[in-house]
């Protein structure tokens, strides 16, 4: 069985699945993060680079696409650690989503320059403050549980 996360489910909602795969990347004691800010957040939110896999997309092709568009780096082979359900609202798409989050853990191994969404923002933080930083509880245990 897959933890579940985030919102209450509603039997009477409809849930888009939503596959998508994130990645905790690891240099000595510190995490490389992304702080999300866009209009149609209520406030920035702190996040393990990732994101959604499109269609027709393989999934390690997609974080490291993901991983370059929301930090503007490169990372070593990623390893799959685990997996969570969110149910949440996600406002870009104006959709109530069945978030499948595919968890990686790797290292970040070369700047290419700053992400290239422009709602985005790399950060370093040290590993033992991150859990309490993420936005999200199931990225947070993740990251807890390398502790």
């Amino acid at each position: 069985m897959i933890k579940r996360y985030g919102e209450r489910v509603d039997p009477a909602m409809h849930y888009t699945p939503r596959p998508g795969a994130y990645v905790i990347l690891q240099r000595g004691r510190d995490l490389l993060l992304t702080v999300q800010d866009g209009d149609r957040l209520e406030h920035p939110e702190i996040q393990l680079p990732g994101g959604g896999i499109d269609a027709g997309e393989q999934i390690l092709p997609a974080l490291h696409r993901e991983v370059m568009e929301e930090t503007g780096w490169r990372m070593d082979k990623p390893r799959r650690i685990g997996v969570y359900k969110r149910f949440v609202f996600m406002p870009d798409y104006d959709m109530w989503a069945e978030k499948i989050c595919t968890i990686y853990w790797s290292r970040p191994t070369l700047c290419l320059g700053s992400p290239l969404e422009g709602n985005h923002t790399a950060v370093w933080v040290p590993i033992n403050d991150a859990p309490a930083l993420l936005s999200n509880d199931g990225d947070a245990a993740f990251v807890a549980s390398l502790l």
